[in-house]
């Protein structure tokens, strides 16, 4: 078995035109919500969030493909687990805590 096509656990490594694809990808989704935010009378504000929500997570996913090289092959499938899981767990952290802080902000607003 060559040691250049895979590691010890068998997981591939991408290739330069990969890794070159990803990069220019974060670049790019990197650069657009922050035109935004530098100049305002671009776009409203609802518009602004929007978009830095969909790049954030447009982001997300070109590094875990370009970078981590999760896909949905078998050798992946604990990796998968392991994100859903990890997604799972900060929306429940975040809806919780939303859910709190909507509670309190109506308490303080009753008084």
């Amino acid at each position: 078995m060559s040691s250049h096509s895979h590691n010890a656990a068998g997981a591939s490594h991408g290739t330069f035109k990969s890794y070159l694809a990803g990069f220019i990808l974060s670049i790019i989704l990197t650069v657009i919500p922050f035109a935004l935010v530098m100049e305002p009378s671009l776009a409203s504000p609802v518009v602004v969030v929007s978009v830095l929500v969909i790049m954030a997570f447009a982001q997300v996913m070109v590094q875990l493909v370009y970078f981590l090289h999760m896909n949905t092959s078998s050798e992946q499938q604990w990796n998968n687990v392991a994100l859903v899981f990890t997604v799972l767990i900060v929306g429940i952290l975040i809806a919780g805590t939303a859910w709190i802080m909507w509670y309190l902000y109506g308490l303080t607003h009753v008084m």
